[in-house]
């Protein structure tokens, strides 16, 4: 196996946990709904998530370990996505909104400032903010 592949399994393995764990929090109140599932595949699309793993994923996402990003940047990188795919389809809805909120906890956000960041995330990419951008405006919004 060369190191590419290892690489690249790995990166796989990480794609998996994180699509593992939004599922987890789309769980959270026992059911997938339409729109969950629609944002669901979008995300496992993104995520480049097979089929087979798709299914596998919705089947058994408790066993896989939550990994939030092990960094700040990583957590606004992940957020980022997340936000331009809630906007991208203009599914901007009270129940993405909400999603979005609970995402951002899962990827370690404080609770209490959750509804806030995404706002914010979503006004930004409303706005068109590439990455970095997005990232300064996110670390710098107290200021």
């Amino acid at each position: 196996m060369s190191i590419s592949d290892l690489f690249d399994s790995g990166f796989q393995k990480r794609n998996q946990d994180h699509f593992a764990a939004i599922v987890r929090v789309a769980m959270s109140d026992g059911v997938i709904t339409d729109e969950e599932r629609a944002f669901l595949d979008r995300l496992a699309h993104r995520l480049n998530i097979s089929e087979n793993d798709y299914k596998g994923i919705l089947k058994s996402y408790q066993s896989h370990p939550i990994n939030p990003p092990y960094d700040y940047d990583r957590r606004l990188e992940r957020l980022y996505d997340l936000a331009r795919m809630v906007y991208a389809d203009n599914i901007k809805g009270d129940d993405q909104v909400e999603l979005l909120e609970k995402l951002s906890i899962g990827l370690g956000f404080n609770p209490e400032n959750a509804k806030y960041i995404v706002d914010k995330a979503l006004n930004l990419v409303e706005r068109g903010v590439d990455g970095d951008t997005f990232a300064d405006e996110i670390k710098n919004m107290n200021r």
